[in-house]
């Protein structure tokens, strides 16, 4: 887990982030089981307050269920992941314009750009991967 101790980004919410970002990648799955408070906190050297605090986010979006006396597991939901990658999916192409914005490009432009990264000249097919 990468946490920002720098970032305005409060450190439970990156913790709930770096959660979502390890499922839309297939490091976890629904039913596995998360380290405890106590070992979270120290795997990530943080307080454990914090741990738990992000836990309890955790659990509120939906994303994970606590089993008295068995631990805390990623909750067996077959649309969260569609939603998790959705929503992250969204917040990157946010970003890609934002920043595209930023450097003063129009529309056009991004669309553009976006198309020769998606189809590089030279590349057979459009999969973007190079061919052996």
């Amino acid at each position: 887990m990468q946490l920002n101790f720098n970032s305005p980004i409060p450190i439970y919410m990156q913790m709930v982030d770096e959660v979502k970002k390890a499922l839309a990648r297939g490091e976890l799955a629904p039913g596995d089981k998360i380290p405890s408070h106590k070992e979270q906190a120290q795997i990530s050297k943080v307080n454990p307050n914090t741990v738990q605090k992000a836990y309890q986010e955790m659990e509120r979006e939906g994303l994970t269920e606590t089993l008295r006396g068995q631990g805390t597991f990623i909750k067996n939901d077959p649309t969260m992941l569609i939603q998790i990658r959705s929503e992250m999916a969204q917040a990157a192409v946010r970003q890609f314009i934002d920043e595209m914005q930023g450097l003063g490009m129009v529309p056009d432009e991004m669309e553009r750009m976006l198309h020769e990264g998606l189809h590089p000249k030279g590349k057979k097919g459009g999969n973007n991967r190079d061919e052996t």
